[in-house]
């Protein structure tokens, strides 16, 4: 992870961490007890998980190195809240997150309020810390801002596979895609571009090494794909004709029966899909979202298109509307020239998942604002789709 420790007071850091770990409460403020628990797959995580994971990683990275005669809250917090950090520690199995009816909600707030107070009485302790402690604590208070994210995605999928498709919130304006039809279309010359994180802001480690790369010219559509345009796919057997799929796409269609788009319902003829408001029609216009990287792919072969690369998208992004949805890119994800990972647990961040994993780009509506930035590197499996996921074509030229 690369941070540069700004000049600011320790209260200002004690300020920002306070922020950062309250909007974390604010998102789960609209649950019931019963939805803190919930993992309907693997690939999401109970809301108190989270909680407890984002304290945890706190506690065992600043508090336990850092604060004189601070004691672990609770013996068995390490195994409970570890995610995959193998040097730290035997873990609770991802897929049985959601069997931990123990420790409670309540014990869990009660976990997050002492950790806080103790990160106030070191933060605000006039110690001279190293400048590894300011890193480790920019990278903790990012990583509660990716949780943030995922807690989002997460209580949508937890809610919107309840059979009552209840609401999360009616005041959700802020996490709806700008809508845009308007076709135009981007051209970005032939030439060697600069990829990766430059500057002294934050960034992790995956962005790092600046390099070149050349591009052929080519054409990047300034809008996402929409409902409709999705739609036109579907009623033109999109989801029946193999020619389209890549094999393992295809295989996946047909191992799960997938018609339609996460969250998208055939009601009485017409479709409808969960939002974090209840369920609603399917707007035509709005951008289609929660897209696997396979339906993607599917979609622009289809339309006689293709999907960026990872380097097209970071050079053509200074020209382009984004960070509505996560963006899908033809590039696998792998390390860029002389990369490398820190020693200890945080090696353990990005470097490990360098496999079997696409790229996307651009953030989304769910992201932290200042998550934002276009050498941000996102990457997923290609079959999931439960992250605010979206489309955007390019020419093939």
């Amino acid at each position: 992870m690369e941070a540069v420790k700004e000049k600011t007071s320790a209260t200002a850091y004690w300020q920002r961490y306070a922020s950062i770990r309250q909007q974390t409460e604010l998102i789960c403020s609209p649950l019931r007890t019963e939805d803190y628990v919930a993992q309907p797959i693997v690939d999401v995580s109970p809301p108190k998980w989270h909680l407890g994971h984002t304290t945890w990683f706190f506690e065992t990275f600043i508090l336990i190195p850092h604060a004189t005669n601070y004691h672990a809250f609770h013996p068995d917090y390490n195994y409970v809240f570890n995610s995959y950090y193998e040097t730290v520690g035997a873990r609770v199995l991802r897929t049985d997150r959601g069997n931990l009816s123990r420790p409670t909600t309540e014990e869990i707030y009660a976990y997050r309020k002492h950790v806080n107070a103790a990160m106030e009485a070191l933060l605000l302790g006039d110690i001279d810390f190293p400048s590894s402690f300011w890193e480790t604590l920019e990278l903790g208070m990012q990583h509660e801002q990716q949780h943030q994210e995922l807690l989002v995605t997460d209580i949508k999928y937890i809610l919107g596979n309840n059979p009552l498709f209840p609401p999360y919130s009616d005041a959700i304006e802020h996490l709806q895609p700008v809508i845009n039809t308007t076709d135009e279309w981007v051209n970005i010359p032939e030439g060697i571009y600069e990829i990766g994180h430059q500057g002294n802001g934050f960034c992790f480690d995956n962005e790092l090494g600046v390099h070149n790369v050349f591009l052929h010219a080519y054409s990047v559509m300034n809008r996402y794909i929409t409902n409709a345009e999705y739609m036109a796919f579907m009623e033109d057997g999109g989801y029946a004709d193999f020619n389209h799929w890549l094999a393992e796409g295809w295989d996946w269609v047909k191992g799960n029966n997938v018609q339609a788009p996460m969250y998208w319902f055939n009601v009485d003829g017409g479709w409808q899909h969960y939002e974090l408001n209840g369920l609603q029609p399917v707007d035509g216009n709005a951008p289609v979202k929660h897209i696997s990287f396979f339906e993607a792919d599917a979609f622009a072969s289809w339309k006689g298109q293709r999907l960026l690369t990872e380097f097209e998208w970071e050079v053509a992004s200074t020209q382009l509307k984004h960070g509505d949805l996560w963006e899908w890119t033809n590039s696998a994800y792998l390390p860029y020239p002389g990369f490398s990972k820190a020693p200890g647990a945080i090696g353990e961040y990005n470097g490990k998942f360098m496999i079997n994993q696409m790229v996307l780009r651009g953030g989304s509506v769910a992201s932290p604002s200042h998550h934002v930035r276009p050498t941000y590197r996102n990457f997923f499996h290609p079959h999931l789709r439960w992250q605010f996921t979206g489309i955007r074509l390019a020419e093939k030229n």
